[in-house]
């Protein structure tokens, strides 16, 4: 039996490394919760979800270890640029992006994969660096490289090539391996170091009522994440991030820390390096601010 075009698009992403969930057919939305804890290399899965339905093919971001840029067009005659970007040859996220290329004394990285969509978008593929906590950015907010300029990394998604709205298909225009980040570009896409604070000491007196306060705190966080019914990915990050202030503040060491979350990370059956690469970042985050229980 010959597979269908959009199955076909599935697994074409999975060969390229790419995390793959089902989307509502003709559209961007997820049809699934959890879309990016779900997201699959398999081909047996992503055959037997694709043989119920013509679902659309989504990519999730952050499993692959992709950092896409997505170049926007203007959505109307009255889309225009904002005044710090109103300058001659600036009408798109193409003509910014080449913008920021030039600022910072860079080549325009056009060699990776790259697609367009339907709407007239470019998708410019990279490959995060290894343990990087990229995130999604928009436009010129936060660490966004500037209007009609998106990322997508973690926690984000990308509609696959080969997938269908009503105003036309997601194309290929550069079919060659996905290239690494460019170096130039990752400290402008991290996310803004949290600024030291002065330890948080909670008030408690006598060893007992420390160990229950602590074991309380660790027992709290364990269920955010297995009392979740999805978005187990973010639940384990929030917990990493608390009991990290307590690793930082000595109460807690990081080695118990780390295997309590990626015990409770298995019972929500989430994968293990994912889960583990959260952990650490969710830690890294905590330690910014130490916490300490008072004798």
């Amino acid at each position: 039996m010959t597979a269908s075009p959009l199955l076909s698009a599935a697994l074409d992403a999975t060969a390229r490394g790419h995390y793959v969930f089902p989307l509502i057919p003709g559209t961007k939305r997820p049809a699934v919760k959890d879309w990016e804890g779900r997201a699959t290399l398999d081909p047996d899965r992503v055959r037997r979800c694709w043989s119920t339905g013509p679902y659309n093919v989504g990519i999730a971001c952050g499993p692959s270890g992709l950092l896409v840029v997505d170049l926007d067009m203007p959505k109307s005659p009255d889309d225009l640029p904002p005044e710090h970007w109103a300058r001659d040859g600036i009408t798109s996220g193409h003509d910014v992006f080449a913008a920021v290329c030039e600022q910072y004394g860079q080549s325009y990285p056009d060699q990776t994969f790259t697609a367009v969509s339907p709407s007239g978008s470019t998708h410019l593929y990279f490959a995060a660096p290894p343990g990087a906590n990229l995130r999604n950015t928009s436009g010129d907010k936060g660490r966004g490289l500037g209007w009609k300029i998106d990322t997508r990394a973690g926690g984000g998604l990308v509609v696959a090539v080969g997938s269908t709205t009503p105003k036309g298909a997601y194309t290929a225009v550069q079919d060659v391996p996905v290239a690494s980040l460019p170096v130039w570009l990752l400290p402008l896409l991290l996310p803004a170091p949290l600024p030291p604070q002065r330890p948080v000491t909670v008030p408690l007196t006598g060893v007992d009522r420390r160990t229950a306060y602590l074991k309380a705190a660790v027992d709290r966080q364990l269920a955010t994440i297995t009392d979740a019914s999805d978005h187990h990915n973010d639940a384990i990050y929030r917990s990493a991030v608390a009991l990290g202030q307590f690793v930082a503040g000595g109460e807690l060491t990081e080695a118990d820390v780390t295997g309590w979350l990626m015990d409770a990370a298995a019972r929500v059956h989430h994968a293990p390096a994912r889960a583990a690469r959260t952990i650490t970042s969710g830690l890294r985050a905590g330690a910014h601010r130490p916490r300490t229980v008072a004798a």
